[in-house]
């Protein structure tokens, strides 16, 4: 009697939808917890606590930045079994990051991490540093597409220079990003509205896996960084194969899920499930992070690129309606400002915890943006 009182009052404050969420998400608050507790209890030894900081922020950013790079792969090979699609793309993440440890010195970032401000690894750390990736994990529960290179390196961001970097390049990618889409769908609507009608031809398929897969070997050249910012800059063989091993396995969970709750801000988008698309997606995607990549070694949000380039799409498939596939303006306009608005969201935590962290951060970032 009493449970059914406490219930009866519990929907009297609180919408019974909202009681339904918190339910339905108590393991992952309770795991949430759990690991908060841990980088509590790990962070002033920082041989437990790089490892621990790695364990969170490898999962937690291949989680959320899944919708960028296997997303649509995701989307296009619903039918394929998980564990092909993982065995493919984990063994594209152990040669390419295996190359850049050969190359690099055992640096498995391919010198992103050498730009101001992270080109020396932590002696030490402090609780939120450690504690950074869970609130990624949070935001990546709420279907937010963060960027984790903001939330992840300003943590360690010793001065503003190297945050506002990021910022620049990260903002020149979304527009650029942006641009492109719409350049590219409205020049193709024609050929892509002839093309992309009844059954794909079978020659579709092995391209795309060709092509996402050098999408995320480009994806992995830039955002390793960002789980490499917790561990020496030069692995030794011992530390290379404890960081490619989890992320493999933690790309088996990540596949063994089809993305998690995530991959809805891929399968909410127009037509991203017909494998031509798909792949028209990934290959314009993997230009243009290959063009940034060559620029500089700054490290920048991928995830902003990413969103920039469906917004784009989506804007020139509203414009042509791409025989049928286009949505209307206003709910294009919806879903670019929600993704755009999650985005800067993302920013500002990410600003606040390397403030947090470090409150000198503050008066310098001040003193750059006037002038």
């Amino acid at each position: 009697m009493a449970g059914k009182k406490n219930q009866g009052f519990l929907r009297g404050i609180f919408p019974v939808s909202l009681i339904a969420l918190i339910r339905s998400e108590r393991r992952f608050l309770l795991m949430i917890g759990l690991f908060f507790i841990v980088a509590g209890l790990t962070y002033q030894t920082p041989q437990i606590a790089m490892w621990i900081g790695f364990f969170f922020a490898a999962y937690s950013a291949i989680a959320n930045d899944s919708i960028q790079t296997i997303g649509t792969f995701l989307a296009s090979n619903a039918k394929t079994s998980w564990w092909i699609l993982w065995l493919f793309i984990g063994g594209i993440f152990v040669i390419t990051v295996s190359y850049s440890w050969i190359v690099y010195d055992g640096d498995v970032s391919y010198q992103r991490l050498t730009s101001k401000g992270f080109s020396e690894a932590p002696d030490e750390f402090k609780f939120l540093q450690v504690a950074a990736p869970l609130f990624l994990l949070i935001l990546t529960r709420l279907r937010m597409p963060v960027s984790t290179t903001f939330l992840l390196l300003s943590a360690f961001a010793t001065t503003p220079e190297g945050i506002v970097q990021m910022l620049t390049k990260s903002v020149s990618g979304y527009l650029v990003a942006f641009i492109v889409a719409i350049v590219v769908w409205l020049s193709l609507n024609r050929l892509m509205v002839k093309w992309f009608k009844g059954n794909p031809h079978p020659v579709w398929r092995p391209l795309q896996w060709v092509i996402s897969g050098a999408l995320w070997a480009v994806w992995l050249m830039q955002d390793a960084a960002n789980i490499a910012v917790y561990l020496p800059r030069s692995l030794s063989v011992n530390g290379f194969l404890m960081f490619t091993g989890f992320v493999f396995f933690g790309l088996g969970l990540l596949f063994y899920l089809r993305g998690d709750k995530i991959q809805r801000i891929v399968t909410e988008k127009s037509d991203v499930a017909d494998v031509r698309s798909a792949t028209v997606i990934d290959g314009v995607y993997a230009v243009i992070l290959w063009y940034f990549k060559t620029i500089s070694v700054v490290p920048m949000s991928t995830t902003w690129v990413f969103i920039g380039l469906l917004a784009g799409r989506e804007i020139a498939m509203s414009i042509t309606d791409m025989g049928g596939k286009g949505r209307p303006y206003r709910h294009t306009y919806r879903l670019i400002v929600k993704d755009l608005t999650y985005a800067i969201i993302g920013l500002i935590i990410s600003i606040a915890l390397a403030i947090a962290i470090n409150p000198v951060i503050l008066d310098e970032l001040l003193k750059v943006i006037s002038g």
